[in-house]
């Protein structure tokens, strides 16, 4: 089968097709034939190895410790393991594994779930890192509840996307932060208010939130609890920037140890894969109250090329990967449901 591999660390260069042996299933593993698979921040960093706090973590000191990338998978059952009940040949899943920019994946059947009909392959893929991550950071984090202001910085990228939409299913009244480019899609997810930050600052004072979901930024601790309520709750929702020990994670520890020290609530967290919140996910895409946003597709041969549109910043929503095409017709696009 063809898949992207990788044997060094590096810039996306370093990611070549390959032809490699077809992945054997486990007792308790689902075989995935992908149709399309998710490209997120966390791709780029197994990529480049970076920060190095990430290969002390066991992603491989000197060589990645899996050569094959990706981690968003959407494709049909082809195979399951002896002890796997819930799935069978042929059903349409979704959720997420280690090597899914291949042709085929193997993936535990509690890391899966059914992809509901009214959304494509590319859809479905571009869901379970970023859904989770959104998730996780409004309802567990944030706690967010019907009628608090939130801003969530960050509002027209991928995790960004799902937060907005998130956020407006929990009744929250939702301020987007994002480029300029981008503040048309923002209000079309359910946003009430739009801020372009290349034109406002959203930390000048006019307006204070109760919470604050920070995705993938490199702001100031100080400059964000500007924007927040006296005893309101920051959520740091990863980060970029930084050295290339640490990354962004300095700010996170930043924000964990003055916490204690102040009213306002400053934290952050690592976004889990759980069964039962891709349950949910599943739940809100069937009921269209959460839309996956795809800006671009690209082919299993420009992996490189699209890890490398995502880290301009310029994506509107999420950047997938197609790899072999489904049968059947896709379903149309749809909007959230206002909630």
């Amino acid at each position: 089968m063809k898949a992207i591999v990788q044997d060094t660390y590096g810039s996306p260069d370093v990611l070549e097709l390959r032809e490699i042996d077809k992945p054997v299933v486990g007792d308790d593993d689902v075989l995935i034939r992908v149709h399309a698979a998710g490209v997120d921040q966390g791709v780029w960093h197994f990529v480049a190895g970076l920060p190095y706090l990430f290969r002390l973590a066991g992603i491989g000191l000197r060589a990645p410790k899996n050569p094959v990338r990706g981690l968003d998978v959407a494709g049909r059952v082809e195979a399951v393991g002896k002890n796997v009940t819930r799935f069978q040949p042929g059903d349409e899943v979704f959720g997420t594994c280690r090597g899914s920019f291949a042709e085929y994946a193997c993936a535990r059947a509690d890391r899966l779930a059914p992809k509901p009909a009214n959304v494509s392959f590319e859809q479905a893929a571009a869901v379970p890192i970023s859904g989770y991550a959104a998730l996780q950071a409004v309802r567990d984090q944030g706690k967010v509840r019907p009628g608090q202001r939130v801003l969530i910085i960050g509002a027209g990228g991928g995790v960004g996307t799902f937060a907005v939409q998130l956020a407006k299913a929990y009744g929250a009244e939702v301020t987007g932060v994002c480029s300029t480019t981008k503040t048309d899609l923002v209000r079309s997810i359910g946003a009430d208010h739009v801020i372009d930050y290349t034109r406002e600052d959203f930390a000048d004072g006019r307006n204070r939130y109760d919470v604050i979901l920070d995705i993938a930024g490199n702001r100031s601790l100080p400059h964000l609890r500007r924007a927040l309520a006296p005893k309101g709750m920051l959520v740091i929702v990863g980060g970029e920037g930084g050295g290339r020990w640490l990354g962004g994670i300095d700010r996170q520890l930043r924000a964990h140890l003055l916490s204690p020290f102040v009213r306002q609530k400053l934290g952050t967290f690592i976004s889990r894969e759980r069964e039962e919140d891709l349950e949910t996910l599943h739940e809100l895409l069937e009921a269209g109250k959460v839309t996956p946003i795809v800006d671009r597709t690209f082919p299993l041969s420009e992996v490189p090329e699209a890890i490398g549109y995502m880290r301009k910043g310029h994506a509107r929503g999420k950047v997938v990967i197609t790899v072999s095409r489904a049968t059947g017709p896709s379903p149309s696009p749809q909007t959230p449901q206002e909630t």
